[in-house]
């Protein structure tokens, strides 16, 4: 007996590592929730839960009203497939008004044993009929190279932004920068050291669509990042660095080295497919999957209609033809008449317009081989009539006075600086609309610039801007130059404040707009 002791002991040896591969407890077994969970589209009654594993699953949801999870709903999700990276969205509906929801998700592996994962929780508030509503917006995330440095606090302008506990955030655009390579470390002014967390699909251009997902999930490295969107609400919308600078159908990269791939359909592909699956919004139906352009409403106080001026462009150009066409195209007229009947439409008080570039900043985008200016924005730079792309903006501009729709603000980033502008009909060259305010946010963690001029076809008269100081240009993030902007809508009196605040959470300019 005692000589097969051995035998038996190297046995049980052999077969523990087996063993304990079959334990469901074993963490490795279990699908993992690297990225946490994005709370996204809050509107009366809904919220998507997104969220990612990292293996064929299925997303479950739990909610309630209190944080015991005492009657909590059960759902079950959608299934987590590679086809989509391993993401999935639920749609929570039928939600009661002014309540605090607790939210609890986990995915199941789709293995006999069912294995799940540690749960992730998260929470947010329904918009109440009686309540005030308070929102904030910016843009422009790790763009320039200045990713994520952990000895700077990460991307703490998240955290700024969590504790002002608003209802909502609208991110105006360039969620990412799939077009600029984060490194190791960067330069920063005085010769100060940035050091970067890095990924090996940041640290080229995106072109393969698991570089753009990549472009996502480095963000989701950020605790900052993940802790905001547990508890904060998301709007997203887009703009060029998704996919590439300043890019329209027709950009060119044939003299640009870094990519290897020159089409720009095929960039754009990939981008699409890549921020459908990791922002946070309700899909649109069969007739429009990729649509972004949406409208998302909160009550008597507020309507939010988001827009998308990239998709349905035209070619950027010297943007000074005197008649629309398809080259002047700018929201494209599906789009155009689409916000011209909800605008129309809208019993709200407020309605806020999420603009994803700014209507009177002259924005370049190079030259031609003329050695003339082309135009990436709105504005053309000549201050006369409208014309180019000032032309369809001059007709949505048009409809909103002669339909008399009042209480109109609109709300963007992209500059990377704050800035707040009125838009003077008496000091225009096209004077068919009426008096509106256009404020400026962003950046929320990349370089700072600024300011552009403006353009006189509307009258844009800067009321205020924050930028770098003059001759200064493509700051990092160590100088502070990062900023917000936050909405206050007071429910008894029906005014509108604005506040434009900077990384420490400190208001740098202020306007109370009343309703009409």
């Amino acid at each position: 007996m005692c000589s097969k002791k051995p035998h038996r002991t190297a046995f049980i040896l052999a077969i523990l590592p087996l063993l304990f591969s079959m334990n469901p407890s074993n963490a490795n077994d279990l699908p993992q929730m690297e990225q946490g969970i994005q709370i996204g589209d809050l509107t009366q009654g809904r919220a998507i839960i997104w969220s990612r594993a990292d293996r064929p699953s299925r997303m479950r949801v739990e909610y309630a009203f209190n944080a015991q999870f005492t009657d909590a709903v059960s759902v079950y999700g959608t299934y987590a497939l590679a086809e989509t990276d391993f993401t999935a969205r639920q749609d929570l509906v039928n939600l009661p008004d002014g309540k605090d929801v607790y939210v609890k998700v986990w995915f199941e592996d789709l293995t006999n044993a069912h294995n799940k994962s540690a749960p992730v929780t998260g929470h947010f508030h329904t918009v109440g009929k009686q309540e005030n509503i308070r929102f904030i917006w910016s843009g422009d995330t790790a763009g320039q190279g200045w990713g994520i440095n952990k000895s700077f606090g990460g991307m703490k302008m998240y955290e700024t932004m969590r504790q002002v506990k608003p209802l909502f955030f609208i991110q105006s655009g360039d969620n990412v920068y799939a077009d600029t390579p984060i490194l190791p470390t960067a330069t920063a002014e005085n010769g100060q050291l940035w050091t970067n967390v890095v990924t090996p699909e940041v640290s080229k251009v995106a072109e393969t669509l698991d570089e753009f997902r990549g472009r996502y999930k480095y963000n989701l490295l950020d605790d900052n990042v993940r802790r905001f969107n547990a508890e904060v609400p998301q709007i997203w919308q887009w703009d060029d660095h998704e996919v590439v600078n300043n890019w329209s159908d027709t950009k060119n990269l044939h003299d640009d080295e870094r990519y290897t791939v020159k089409d720009i359909p095929l960039l754009i592909a990939r981008g699409t497919k890549a921020f459908h699956e990791y922002a946070p919004l309700r899909p649109h139906d069969a007739e429009e999957p990729n649509r972004i352009y949406r409208k998302l409403s909160y009550g008597k106080l507020l309507d939010v209609f988001v827009l998308d001026m990239r998709s349905y462009r035209g070619a950027n150009t010297t943007n000074l033809q005197t008649q629309e066409s398809a080259e002047t195209a700018f929201l494209g007229n599906p789009q155009l008449a689409w916000i011209q009947n909800e605008l129309k439409n809208s019993k709200a008080t407020w309605k806020v317009i999420a603009a994803d570039m700014p209507i009177g900043l002259n924005i370049s985008d190079g030259k031609d081989a003329q050695g003339t200016k082309i135009w990436e924005a709105v504005a053309n730079g000549d201050n006369g009539v409208a014309a180019g792309r000032e032309l369809e903006i001059a007709r949505l501009l048009s409809f909103i006075k002669h339909q008399h729709i009042n209480n109109i603000v609109w709300l963007t980033a992209d500059v990377h600086y704050a800035a707040a502008h009125y838009y003077d009909p008496s000091k225009a060259q096209s004077k068919d609309f009426l008096p509106f305010w256009e404020f400026v946010a962003g950046p929320i963690n990349a370089s700072s610039f600024g300011p552009n001029s403006a353009d006189a076809t509307f009258g844009a008269q800067v009321v205020f801007t924050k930028a770098p100081p003059e001759g200064q240009s493509n700051l990092s993030p160590y100088t502070g130059h990062l900023f917000f902007g936050e909405v206050n809508i007071n429910n008894k009196s029906r005014a509108l404040t604005v506040d434009l605040k900077d990384v420490s959470g400190t208001t740098l300019f202020s306007k109370t707009l009343s309703a009409k």
